[in-house]
């Protein structure tokens, strides 16, 4: 089942998409204006885009760009990222790449702590052997 989208999507997105079963006919596309910063030209054109993905009730808006085009493609794209999510969970790539910068994180946090005890150790070892050792005195 070869899905043909409106926009040219990536090929990994594309299989994404397939795995997924999303189906350009079961998403609804709108354009509308945009707000917010960027002065006049983005509140007088229609280039921001809204999907919405009609089985699952999904909706993303899509304002990065200024053009329409380059919106619709990052909304497709965040659209089908948003699917992936909900539908697997933990399985999504989103949640594993979480998971993975977590584990980076406790290891780094438990390397750094253990050579911050050892650098405290030597510091401790310089001080030591800095102490003056006092005088003997010789009671003839």
């Amino acid at each position: 089942m070869k899905t043909q989208f409106p926009v040219e999507l990536k090929p990994d997105t594309l299989k994404k998409a397939e795995k997924l079963n999303i189906r350009a006919e079961d998403i609804e596309e709108q354009f509308i204006r945009g707000s917010g910063h960027g002065g006049q030209k983005v509140n007088k054109t229609a280039s921001t885009v809204r999907l919405k993905h009609i089985p699952t009730g999904i909706e993303v808006k899509c304002q990065r760009h200024r053009e329409r085009e380059r919106n619709r493609m990052s909304g497709y794209k965040l659209l089908i990222n948003k699917i992936e999510e909900i539908k697997l969970g933990k399985e999504s790539e989103k949640a594993k790449k979480i998971h993975k910068l977590r584990k980076q994180k406790q290891r780094r946090s438990k390397r750094a702590k253990e050579k911050m005890l050892k650098l405290k150790k030597q510091r401790s070892d310089i001080k030591v052997s800095r102490k003056k050792i006092a005088p003997l005195v010789d009671s003839d």
